[in-house]
């Protein structure tokens, strides 16, 4: 973005400021609940660091085993890597992977080391932790290596298109094809109900259903089929797939260890709509943010999916809000701007008067409220049709409104997304849209000039102060049902403020699976991370 397509809105720069004030007002709070609690998927990432991994012979992962095993011995209060690296130095086992089995069936003893016992487990888990830790650091330069030599699409926006056959082996030739046909981003659609598994699923799989899932395995050899179309093509092709749900924090991690160069990550998504326990999924987002920081991942988040519950145009500005609420939290985390791949869509229904205007005015407000920020601008699906020419129709409109206010990511628009998993023809005709669109009006951007006092104009303006007015509510909220969650976003979350979904903080899956941390609480990983230290 330009400077001077940052002023096209006439944003009040103090407005602004005011907006992400009152974001960080209500997200703190939240951050410090998420401090003050651990789960059993961050402790279960911390072990896989440590380089644990491999499930038993009924596909149970050994870190679930030994999580569980130390949680019911001697709980997590203290985080799980104290007494398993207490364990390892008293000889209960010669390494990790043998201790989680024999902990498996019952066979070690767990206990809160003192003294000298207590900062020798201490000192060995760091180490073994920050091994993992070095290895994201190595993909990361291997990433920043290869688009050196490979470069950037020379082109904004990248385009975004879903692969999702259930199976990786299938799913790596048409990521290939996708590349040589345009697509600068693949991403791997997640197995329907993966996110509600409270497990890392193993090796290579071929049987998802509607996606494919997601593996340690399987995001490996996808990388290295996308490191072959890269250097086919001259251009650095981009892997995506989901930090989401129970999992968050596994699969943030193995993305880094793997390089995955893209990860949906929203704990709002989780919440709202596979009612997640909200406390477990903002503990959950903050360490998989940590992590999508250190290995240079650029987030995407999930504020397109408030759309599909709500009116678009009645709740513009709870997606606005969200975005603003979600820069908070990345940022938090350690996220840089151009990591935050912060979500809208075009989702008006189109018999609305002026709704092409409408899109225009969103998609240009966020825009100018994160100049800095690779946006992700997903295509209508809510409004779509049996009808093939308004459907493709849709679809142009949607990229054209992406080429005139400058998006950073582009999802692909397919005509059976959101239905099945789209046929290879769609695939090919929505790409085929794309290439016209950006090819007749790529450079739009530079000579779209909505006047002054015009419509968008004064519909951006009035989204924003709708945003603005909903964050002084959730700021200064005081009084919440619940005395023991007063935190005024989690209020606002149950009230059903966000995609009119009502979450409460007491209820959702993994509820079970957060730990409040005790006094002389450590994590390595959270250490390391925080301290930007590799040892």
């Amino acid at each position: 973005m330009t400077s001077r397509a940052r002023r096209l809105l006439d944003l009040d720069p103090a407005t602004v400021r005011r907006a992400r004030t009152l974001a960080r007002r209500a997200g703190k709070p939240v951050v410090d609940l998420a401090k003050a609690h651990t789960t059993v998927s961050v402790e279960r990432a911390t072990l896989r660091l440590a380089g644990l991994s491999g499930a038993d012979h009924e596909n149970v992962p050994w870190v679930n085993h030994l999580v569980d095993a130390v949680r019911d011995g001697v709980g997590l209060e203290h985080g799980v890597t104290t007494p398993v690296w207490d364990a390892l130095a008293r000889g209960e086992a010669p390494d990790l992977l043998t201790l989680a089995q024999k902990a498996s069936s019952g066979g070690v003893s767990f206990r809160q080391p003192e003294k000298a016992d207590l900062t020798r487990a201490r000192r060995n888990a760091r180490r073994d932790v920050a091994r993992g830790i070095r290895t994201i650091d190595r993909q990361r330069a291997t990433r920043d290596r290869l688009i050196t030599k490979h470069g950037d699409p020379k082109q904004k926006p990248w385009v975004y298109l879903i692969v999702a056959t259930g199976d990786i082996y299938e799913d790596i030739p048409q990521a290939q094809e996708a590349a040589r046909e345009g697509a600068d981003i693949i991403a791997v659609i997640r197995s329907t109900g993966q996110s509600l598994l409270d497990f890392v699923p193993e090796g290579a799989t071929r049987e998802g259903y509607a996606g494919t899932y997601a593996t340690q395995e399987n995001f490996r050899l996808m990388r290295a089929a996308l490191d072959e179309s890269s250097k086919e093509l001259g251009r650095y092709i981009r892997l995506t797939n989901y930090a989401s749900g129970l999992c968050m924090p596994e699969i943030a991690t193995l993305a880094g260890l793997e390089r995955l160069d893209m990860m949906l990550n929203d704990s709002m998504y989780g919440i709202l709509f596979r009612d997640i326990n909200p406390i477990r999924t903002f503990v959950d987002q903050r360490f998989s943010r940590q992590i999508h920081a250190r290995a240079g991942i650029i987030i995407n988040t999930g504020e397109d999916n408030y759309l599909t519950t709500a009116d678009a145009v009645e709740a513009a500005h709870t997606v606005t809000v969200s975005q603003l609420l979600n820069e908070y939290f990345a940022k938090e985390a350690g996220l840089a701007d151009w990591q935050l791949g912060l979500g809208h869509a075009f989702e008006i229904d189109p018999a609305v008067p002026e709704s092409f205007r409408l899109e225009l005015a969103h998609a240009l407000l966020a825009r100018e409220l994160f100049p800095q920020a690779p946006l992700k601008w997903m295509p209508p699906t809510k409004h779509m049709t049996g009808d093939v020419f308004r459907g493709y129709l849709l679809d142009g409109f949607f990229n054209l409104v992406g080429a005139m206010t400058g998006q950073g990511i582009l999802l692909v628009g397919m005509m059976t997304e959101a239905v099945v998993t789209p046929w290879l023809s769609d695939r090919d005709l929505a790409l085929q849209n794309v290439r016209y669109v950006m090819n007749a009006a790529g450079g739009l951007t530079e000579d779209f000039h909505p006047p002054r006092g015009g419509f968008i104009q004064q519909r951006a303006h009035q989204v924003l102060a709708e945003a603005i007015e909903l964050l002084e509510e959730i700021a200064t909220d005081q009084g919440g049902a619940d005395p023991h969650y007063p935190q005024p976003l989690l209020e606002a979350i149950a009230d059903g403020t966000f995609g009119a979904m009502k979450r409460p903080p007491t209820k959702g899956k993994g509820l079970d699976g957060v730990v409040v941390k005790a006094d002389g609480y450590d994590n390595p990983a959270v250490t390391l991370l925080e301290e930007g230290s590799t040892t």
